[in-house]
């Protein structure tokens, strides 16, 4: 999945939509791995399988591994409800949080995180940090992170197993949505996001909201030119102009966080066998095959 270039490349792991996809792929069938001392091990071993499989496939030089660090965010002082709607983590996923960055650590994976910030902001920092000096791919299962997408970044999302990816360029993402990625968040502005609890404007759907931003180019473009459109839209977009003017603030993801880290400080180390070592004293063995893909850099 990687293009043979000289340059590095950065593989940006969405850590906590990992370890998420692995805890629910296999708690629905009461499997969770307990290890020694009776502690859910199941979305851990599947967050290092799946990134070990990633970084067996796409031959990364670089990696980060990004997390969100608790639920309030800059986004819940802007939005109360901003994510509100979302239940708690089940009792057996609650340890593995931090389970799941002593195996990244063990492993040598840099793991990055900052409070009042969400995982998606480190990620889009660090992809605009580094954009013209690497080539990046980021794992996640959030769409929002489109609005990323350049010549040099691209978006693997998760879709079946630890190897299966729906992968979005910069050319696919053109041809499909007629838009620069960059306002992709305005189109979200538009539909609102139901899982991230705010409503966008009410009764703009995906199709209407991607229109309004291929005629017009940004939320603001379209209230500028609002006296264009079909009195029915023009009423939606009125009554609901704060909230469209909010939704695209939560939309957008900050690209501007102070990183004072350098390149190098990503690279992926060589492995020994005290790597594997170290994993199974802590109870986090992995089968042979994982377990192998840690020589294959």
């Amino acid at each position: 999945m990687n293009e043979i270039t000289n340059k590095p490349h950065i593989l940006l792991i969405d850590g906590m939509a990992l370890l998420f996809r692995s805890f629910f792929a296999t708690s629905v069938f009461g499997q969770f791995l307990r290890n020694e001392q009776g502690v859910p091990t199941n979305g851990v071993q599947g967050f290092a399988r799946h990134v070990l499989t990633a970084k067996q496939m796409m031959q990364p030089t670089h990696m980060a591994v990004c997390w969100d660090m608790g639920m309030h965010t800059f986004r819940n002082d802007l939005f109360d409800g901003y994510k509100s709607n979302r239940p708690a983590p089940p009792e057996e996923m609650l340890p593995q949080f931090d389970m799941a960055k002593d195996i990244s650590k063990m492993l040598g994976w840099q793991n990055f995180g900052e409070i009042g910030m969400e995982a998606d902001d480190l990620i889009g920092s660090m992809a605009c940090k580094w954009q013209n000096e690497a080539n990046i791919t980021i794992i996640s299962g959030d769409k929002d992170l489109l609005q990323l997408l350049s010549p040099t970044t691209k978006i693997a999302f998760t879709k079946k197993g630890y190897s299966i990816y729906d992968e979005y360029t910069y050319e696919r993402f053109l041809e499909e949505y007629q838009i620069e990625p960059s306002v992709f968040a305005d189109v979200k502005a538009f539909m609102g996001d139901s899982s991230d609890g705010y409503s966008g404007v009410k009764g703009i759907g995906p199709k209407s909201a991607l229109q309004l931003i291929q005629m017009y180019g940004s939320v603001e473009g379209v209230i500028d030119a609002i006296e264009e459109l079909k009195p029915a839209q023009q009423k939606k977009i009125q009554e609901n102009l704060d909230m469209l003017r909010l939704s695209k603030k939560l939309a957008t993801i900050h690209c501007e966080m102070d990183l004072p880290i350098e390149l190098e400080e990503l690279r992926i180390p060589t492995y020994s066998k005290q790597h594997l070592t170290s994993l199974e004293e802590a109870g986090f063995g992995l089968t042979s095959r994982h377990a192998q893909s840690l020589y294959s850099i």
